[in-house]
């Protein structure tokens, strides 16, 4: 028996033998070819089985997944068809005299790389399945076939180096209990799988499929991110008792979907969704969500192979308003730049990006693109409730420069009598240590702020949290991090027409819920699956108290000492976390 600790990606506990899934070496041949014809034959032929294989899969993700799996498959098939992929390999053939699977090879690791270097973790995760779809592509030109995870006798934890988007889709759900993988992290697609189908997985393991073999019994604990590898009758029947105590809690927060996030003295606050994609909205409402809190727009445009045009985006928009009728549905303008580029838009390299042309930036330099975008999101206000929130904003003149661009929009379309809501909210991302500062200057002109930690730690704690040297920085419970969330929530709290979120990673860690509470936050915007447990702390707690603990934890002076002080008083309060 031996134990090992990785990061929790999916709570639970599943006991279940061992499925080592290990995929074929693929050896690929970086000799020079004279036959170019030949390569290219080779290399369309594995295009076109490769679309098959991905509609297959396709259906099979829709019908046993949902939608929101499907759409991956079909950006799959978007990549496949991308002249950016297709025209490079075959340039790499034509050019270079590549075989067909070093020139796939070549084009993938290109792809990867772009991806790859993206600090915000939702889109590095892109990767993955443009890795996925090369290696597709590779395999079909030489003539590779994988372990069938579609057909398992028993229940198993699946045991990995990583989980592709296709290992995914065609595995027996049924049968597979849990996922523990050598690499990954929380946004990672195995992740973000492992929770859709509420089963554990541990990840960032390293070494794991070197220490288990198929056939061990495995216990993942996805509540302390530990794997247990053949354990005696007493822990496992220990671990049965702890399984069945989480069942039971699991059970109690499905039963809040409809409740509202209110405290025990009757403060109450609204959880909202951080959605990419119009496939994240069932999430959002499935765990009790009442809006949107972060439309990433970004993704409307990474996803595309040309500019995303107004009638594009309206619909998806408006798809999102009509979900929530009655709740705020906060869009977000483009926020492009520094490690998110778009190939269709010319962007010269920068040497320090994050600090570049950027966000809000990139928008009043491409403002033709920027009016596209706000007359689409003006279109689609009539739709429901929506607001509009702008990307790193610096200061109030950035503000009245995006709002005089919003009011041409305006003029735009009353010019050709196209109805829109005329009095639509407005509002800023607090991810600039000046916003935050300055956040009594800036409510002047808008009507809520939301604040993005994520970024906001980054610029204040001059951290860059990819950077393993200096990850260990990153904190968002460091005391400046929490007097500059103060300052903010101050100005909206003694502001009868200003209110504000949190989008950031923070909104749904329940470490930091009763802090955020007693912080004064109105709006926390979260992932989909963390709504419910964050709702159930919320209503297992007075606000007077929670504004006790707040006001404790400013006068701390680590982040660590927050730390400990905020699990001592969920201690207290016999609040699990």
């Amino acid at each position: 028996m031996f134990v090992k600790e990785g990061i929790i990606a999916s709570p639970g506990i599943a006991i279940a033998k061992a499925f080592v899934y290990e995929k074929s070496v693929v050896e690929v041949n970086q000799n020079k070819v004279n036959d170019a014809q030949r390569e290219l034959e080779r290399f369309h032929c594995a295009l076109k089985e490769s679309h098959k294989q991905i509609e297959t899969i396709r259906l099979k993700a829709v019908s046993e997944f949902g939608d929101e799996e499907g759409a991956i498959f079909e950006a799959h098939a978007m990549v496949l068809e991308d002249p950016e992929f297709t025209d490079g390999v075959e340039a790499e053939i034509n050019d270079n005299h590549l075989s067909a699977d070093y020139a796939v090879k070549i084009v993938t690791d290109r792809f990867c790389a772009i991806f790859d270097q993206m600090d915000d973790p939702y889109f590095s995760a892109r990767a993955l399945d443009i890795k996925d779809v090369g290696m597709r592509v590779l395999q079909n030109i030489l003539g590779i076939v994988q372990a069938d995870l579609s057909r398992l006798d028993e229940d198993v934890i699946i045991i990995a180096d990583d989980l592709t988007p296709s290992d995914t889709a065609q595995m027996d759900k049924k049968r597979v209990k849990g996922f523990v993988t050598n690499i990954g992290s929380r946004t990672s697609h195995t992740a973000i799988i492992a929770r859709s189908l509420e089963i554990p997985a541990v990840l960032g393991l390293y070494d794991i499929t070197k220490t288990v073999k198929t056939g061990d019994i495995v216990v993942v604990d996805g509540l302390e991110g530990k794997v247990t590898v053949n354990p005696n009758a007493e822990q496992t029947e220990n671990f049965k008792i702890e399984k069945k105590k989480y069942q039971e809690y699991r059970k109690e927060l499905e039963e809040l979907k409809d409740f509202e996030a209110i405290t025990l003295d009757g403060h109450k606050v609204e959880l909202v969704g951080n959605i990419g994609e119009t496939n994240d909205i069932d999430g959002v409402i499935k765990n009790g969500g009442v809006g949107i809190g972060l439309f990433r727009t970004e993704f409307l445009y990474m996803n595309s192979d040309t500019m995303p045009g107004e009638e594009k985006q309206l619909a998806a928009y408006r798809s999102a308003l009509e979900a929530f009728p009655n709740g705020p549905v906060i869009i977000r303008t483009l926020d492009i730049g520094g490690d998110k580029k778009l190939p269709y838009l010319s962007m010269d390299d920068e040497a320090n990006p994050f600090l570049g042309l950027r966000a809000i930036r990139l928008c009043f330099k491409e403002v033709e693109l920027f009016k596209i975008q706000l007359r689409a999101i003006l279109r689609a206000s009539v739709y429901g409730n929506a607001y509009i929130m702008f990307p790193m904003i610096s200061s109030i003149t950035e503000v009245r420069q995006a709002k005089a661009i919003l009011s041409e929009c305006m003029k735009e379309l009353d010019e050709v009598n196209i109805p829109y809501d005329k009095k639509i909210k407005i509002g800023v991302m607090i991810e600039i240590p000046s916003a935050a500062i300055a956040a009594d200057i800036i409510a002047k002109e808008v009507d809520f702020f939301s604040i993005g930690t994520n970024d906001l730690c980054q610029y204040t704690l001059a951290v860059d949290r990819m950077n393993q040297d200096v990850a260990y920085l990153y904190d968002p419970f460091n005391p400046a991090i929490l007097r500059l969330v103060r300052l903010v929530t101050n100005v909206s709290n003694n502001q009868t027409n200003c209110f504000t979120g949190m989008c950031g990673e923070m909104a749904g860690d329940p470490m930091a819920a009763i802090l955020l509470l007693g912080l004064g936050l109105d709006e926390f915007s979260m992932s989909a699956f963390s709504i419910p447990k964050i709702k159930k702390i919320i209503r297992s707690v007075r606000y007077e108290d929670a504004k006790a603990i707040a006001q404790t934890a400013l006068n701390l002076e680590t982040g660590e000492e927050v730390t400990n002080y905020i699990l001592a008083e969920m201690k207290k309060l016999e609040i699990d976390i």
